[in-house]
């Protein structure tokens, strides 16, 4: 029998692209691999995946009572399993996945998605980040194997618990469906976010800067933010004028294809904490692969990635007048030639920038951690 690796996560397993990858990629190598994670009001049933999935029911979908119950629902099901490994996935569901390694005398492994302790949703409140703070302290140092999406956060990480962490960056897979062609239609230019509507995501200013820009938005995902947004579209009539559309949750195979489609990405964190500050976002990387440019936040990784392959126009604040001028820059009226050389940059840095590369690094440190009977990739 292959050993096998668990893996748990607070998300909606069908819209969980990075968890899709790392998993699909492990089975691939050779492990078995079980991906749990949690079963939400509007869940849809289960996509087809080469490895195993469990959703969790929970009472509760938000706040203490919600971490709590789903803390001890986790646990209790962890107890009915056998693995050679544990993973959580980021710190809400750290504690009860340590105590189930530490009861099998199995490894404990840490993915950071995020630099938990600094997200908006906690930094805004000192006690609550104080009770997180406990448990990376109490975590991190108990790790077999930590790793995190960027080198900003595995710096961080590093600084603060005195310890290695790897590095495996959340790069979409490189495809036969490349990039669509350097021109896009003109007739209805597409701006396209995908993503959490949570605080900190620019998401505020990017509606009150539309009536000024010659586009339309189309937002992908839910969140905390969800009925004020689309409140605040309507109150400036956006909605009503078909100039933004929220389509909630979009399944990720017809995600990638609506961001082919798309003529410009926006990704707009706010510094509402060293968690975005630092972070390097998976949709950075999927506008990327489409061959679309995109508006950024003007913070470390993106600058970096930028300075070497020019895919992007950055942006150093979030005023929306700085927004309008940066995305009308990219739409039918503006910099063609500009417009396309980011396509081509697009194109060429898709070659270098892709999951085929962060796998193999992914397989080589579960396969130092838990040998495998065959050479993994």
């Amino acid at each position: 029998m292959p050993p096998r690796l668990v893996f748990t996560v607070t998300t909606d397993l069908n819209y969980d692209q990075r968890m899709q990858r790392i998993c699909g990629s492990l089975a691939q190598a050779g492990y078995a691999v079980l991906l749990v994670g949690r079963q939400w009001p509007t869940s849809q049933p289960l996509q087809p995946q080469p490895y195993q999935q469990h959703r969790l029911r929970c009472w509760f979908t938000r706040g203490k009572l919600f971490y709590l119950e789903f803390s001890l629902r986790l646990l209790l099901y962890l107890l009915g399993r056998r693995a050679a490994a544990w993973c959580a996935i980021d710190l809400d569901t750290a504690l009860p996945v340590w105590l189930r390694a530490r009861l099998g005398g199995q490894p404990f492994v840490y993915d950071a998605h995020e630099l938990f302790t600094e997200v908006p949703e906690v930094v805004a409140r000192p006690r609550v980040q104080r009770v997180w703070r406990a448990i990376e302290n109490f975590i991190v140092p108990r790790a077999a194997l930590a790793y995190t999406v960027g080198p900003a956060l595995a710096r961080v990480f590093e600084q603060r618990h005195g310890r290695a962490f790897q590095v495996v960056r959340n790069i979409s897979r490189l495809t036969e469906d490349g990039p669509l062609s350097a021109s896009r239609p003109a007739s209805m230019p597409i701006i396209l976010y995908q993503g959490a509507l949570n605080a900190g995501r620019g998401l505020e200013q990017l509606l009150a800067a539309m009536p000024r820009v010659n586009g339309r938005l189309v937002i992908c995902g839910e969140g905390d933010l969800s009925g004020a947004l689309r409140a605040q579209a309507a109150e400036l009539g956006l909605v009503q004028s078909g100039q933004v559309e929220f389509r909630g949750f979009v399944l990720p195979k017809a995600l990638r294809e609506l961001t082919r489609q798309a003529t410009v990405g926006v990704m707009l964190l706010e510094n509402q904490g060293l968690s975005y500050y630092y972070s390097l976002a998976n949709k950075f990387f999927d506008y990327l692969h489409a061959g679309i440019p995109q508006v950024t936040s003007d913070f470390p990784e993106y600058r970096a990635l930028n300075e070497q392959f020019a895919v992007a126009d950055l942006v150093s604040d979030l005023e929306p007048a700085t927004l309008a001028t940066a995305l009308n820059r990219l739409l039918p009226g503006g910099d063609v030639g500009h417009y396309q050389e980011l396509v081509t940059n697009c194109r060429r840095a898709r070659q270098v920038l892709s999951w085929q590369h962060e796998e193999r690094h992914l397989c080589r440190l579960y396969a130092q951690l838990i040998p495998l009977p065959t050479p993994v990739l």
